[in-house]
């Protein structure tokens, strides 16, 4: 399990480190992160991404491998090696895709995304701003999520002058879409919708869904707000493409039903994704 998780980890910094030269760098565009700073010191002195990127990380080793516990550093540790491996094996790799920024920047979301989203995917970063935001959650109680945005805020303002602001817009672009890669790669595979019907006839709901779909239904035991009567609610979670024939179902036996259906990620179990161990 570890050296499947490890192999996985430096396939995804390959990819990622490959996206970030051949796409991000010949292109003149910028990242957020340390990546980004690693970025802008190419652009500025010529310096190495790799060894850069590495030399960042380095003191923030330490840091959260005292503060943080050595089981959670393990795999970043190897994940930023391996990235910043690839970005100095990859460098000056790649041309300029001509006249087409946007293009590029959607090639460099796909691609440095794909490779950090299996990274994350099998449990690994690539250090830098997750490390210190890590920091900063445990000791400060700053929220993740916002410690990760300030300093990308300041990353992507710093590329703005340096590069520009039609390709500090495009950067943007390369950023978004990379985020949404990550996601799909981490969630989206085994994303599932979940489904709360209310009805007056939840038997035959659930009757219906076990049988044409093959999917276990949970009765719920509800009380309606204003009349106060007991009903039973059917909770149930199908994937993407059974929706639709959940909602024809729902409608044959219940027009009137009410159904609130919402996005359920990282389903684990039968019929949906099964974690090893």
């Amino acid at each position: 399990m570890v050296f499947r998780q490890m192999a996985a980890i430096l396939a995804g910094a390959a990819i990622a480190g490959f996206g970030v030269n051949y796409f991000t760098i010949a292109n003149s565009l910028g990242e957020g992160g340390f990546t980004g700073v690693a970025i802008l010191l190419k652009y500025w002195f010529d310096w190495s991404p790799g060894i850069t990127s590495l030399a960042l990380n380095l003191p923030l080793f330490f840091l959260g491998w005292r503060y943080l516990g050595k089981r959670s550093m393990g795999y970043t540790i190897w994940g930023t090696i391996c990235f910043s491996f690839f970005l100095w094996l990859f460098e000056d790799f790649g041309s300029p895709i001509a006249d087409d920024l946007l293009l590029a920047s959607l090639y460099a979301g796909v691609t440095v995304g794909l490779g950090l989203g299996i990274i994350f995917r099998f449990g690994g970063t690539t250090g830098g701003v997750d490390i210190l935001a890590r920091l900063a959650n445990k000791y400060f109680g700053w929220s993740i999520g916002r410690t990760m945005f300030i300093f990308d805020f300041f990353v992507i303002s710093a590329s703005f002058f340096y590069l520009g602001r039609e390709r500090a817009m495009y950067t943007l672009i390369l950023v978004f879409v990379a985020a949404r890669v990550i996601d799909f790669v981490q969630e989206g595979l085994y994303a599932a919708k979940a489904a709360m019907i209310m009805s007056n006839r939840p038997q035959e709901i659930s009757r219906l869904i076990v049988e044409q779909l093959g999917r276990g239904t949970t009765l719920l035991l509800g009380k309606g707000g204003y009349t106060q009567k007991e009903k039973e609610v059917v909770y149930v979670v199908v994937s993407r493409p059974e929706l639709i024939r959940l909602k024809g179902m729902i409608k044959q036996v219940d027009p009137h039903a009410f159904v609130v259906i919402s996005d359920a990620k990282n389903v684990l179990g039968e019929g949906f994704y099964q974690e090893e161990t």
